[in-house]
Formats: structure tokens, sequence, C-alpha cells
């Protein structure tokens, strides 16, 4: 049993494959070198992150901080763009804005995290002013910003639970009562938090019985990758994307 198309986003033959800050495997990850590299391989799918500038201007990087993969250092929130175009990743390739990759991709579907409110607003005014509602899903770890992003932009915006709705999964999983949201189109989930297993028959049953996808992450191993497509998930996120295409492709899945 697999879970039924509720948006154009998760339109798509198989399971989604989904490359992890564009396959942070490399160490270059949120660049367009690494996104270039994952389209490059086939991938139709992108998970990227995003957060503003102190002057609006919305980038594609997972930290609040430059200092982790960057030649630059302080919080982007407290930056210009005209600061934060300086630094480098890995001290080669700069920070991209994610307007840009739209533009850059067209084929690309994106898996956007948003990493602070303040880029709530400015990524729903871009996706509106872009028509791109077919070619994101918005997710964040806070419940409340993402039924926020619903709210303001209704059924066009694909998004995905955040903590709580996927601890009300869990719960009706095993036949617990628990409110969720009805609005999101998947559950986006590690394979185990805190030590505690999250994904298995259950959850995944679950889920498809609500009409929601499942995609995991993030996930490096092949041995796991397949186990949990053998359990039935809809999709993988995966800093490894050679390796997830391969085990793709060795069942025929790779669209």
């Amino acid at each position: 049993m697999t879970a039924r198309v509720r948006h154009p986003y998760l339109d798509h033959p198989g399971p989604l494959a989904l490359a992890h800050r564009g396959g942070a495997a490399d160490s270059l990850e949120n660049t367009a070198l690494a996104f270039r590299r994952a389209v490059d391989l086939g991938y139709r799918y992108i998970e990227t992150d995003v957060h503003t500038t102190r002057d609006g201007r919305l980038v594609a990087f997972h930290d609040t901080t430059l200092d982790r993969v960057t030649d630059g250092s302080g919080l982007i929130a407290d930056l210009p763009w005209d600061e934060v175009r300086h630094a480098r990743v890995a001290g080669s390739e700069p920070v991209p804005l994610f307007e840009e990759l739209l533009e850059t991709f067209p084929d690309v579907r994106w898996n956007v995290d948003v990493k602070a409110e303040p880029a709530l607003i400015p990524l729903l005014d871009l996706i509106r002013r872009t028509r791109a509602w077919d070619r994101v899903c918005v997710g964040s770890f806070s419940e409340a910003r993402v039924a926020r992003a619903q709210a303001l932009a209704g059924p066009r915006l694909a998004t995905s639970y955040g903590t709580k709705g996927v601890l009300g999964l869990r719960l009706r999983s095993y036949g617990l009562p628990a409110a969720l949201r009805r609005s999101a189109v998947c559950a986006q989930v590690p394979v185990a938090h805190a030590g505690v297993r999250v994904v298995d028959h259950r959850f995944v049953r679950a889920a498809h019985a609500r009409g929601l996808q499942v995609h995991v992450w993030t996930v490096n191993e092949e041995d796991e990758m397949r186990r949990l497509l053998d359990l039935g998930v809809d999709g993988i996120v995966s800093d490894h994307i050679e390796t997830l295409r391969e085990v793709l492709k060795s069942r025929e899945t790779w669209a």
C-alpha cells in the first residue's frame, strides 16, 4: 500500500530520492555546485534550508551562523546580504539565494526546511511571485510554523508535519488518540529519535491510511535504504546520493 498523491509536488513515479542539502557528503552542502551535481546525477528532488539576512534576502543555508561551513563568521540574521555573499562554503563556493536556485534549476522540486520564523514570509512571497506552488514543499521542526505557512498560503502549498504532528501520527499508529493537522501531505521523519524507532510497518501504515507519504531522513547506508524501501516508505533523503541512486536503480525504481 502506498499513499495517494495529494499534491502535484508529490507526483513522481516510484519512491522520491531527495538529495540532502544537495548531497552533503562532499562538504559542499547547500551550494549551487552541489545542487548541479545532484541534478546531473538525475535528481529532481533536493532538500535545502533557508534563512534570511538582516536585509531580508532569502539564502539556502542550514546553520544560523556562517562559522561551521564557510570562511566567514557571524549570525546570518545579523548580517547584510552584501557580507554573506562574500562568504565561501569550504573556502570556494558562494552561499546561494534561494530565488536564484529556483531560476537556475527549473525542473527541480525543493523540500525546504524553514529554519527560523523570519524566513517564512519571504519564502511564501517568493513562491507566490514565481508561481512555484508545485515545486516547493515547506517543512520545519516547528509544527506552529508549518501550520502558519499552510494557513497563509492555503491548499496550493505542500507542507510536511513538524515534530508535534509526527508525534501525533506515531500515537495514532498505536491506536491512541491524537490531533493531526489535516492539510499536511507528508510526514518527514528520522528512522529513530532519542533511541526510539520512529519508522516501522505500523507508522507507515498509519500514514498511508491518512493519505500521507512518508519520507525518511537522513539515510546514508545501503542496507538501511533497502530496509526502509521494503517497509514501503515513499521517499528517502540522503547525503550519499550516488548510493541512493544505485539502490533505486537495482530495484528498477529510479525514474
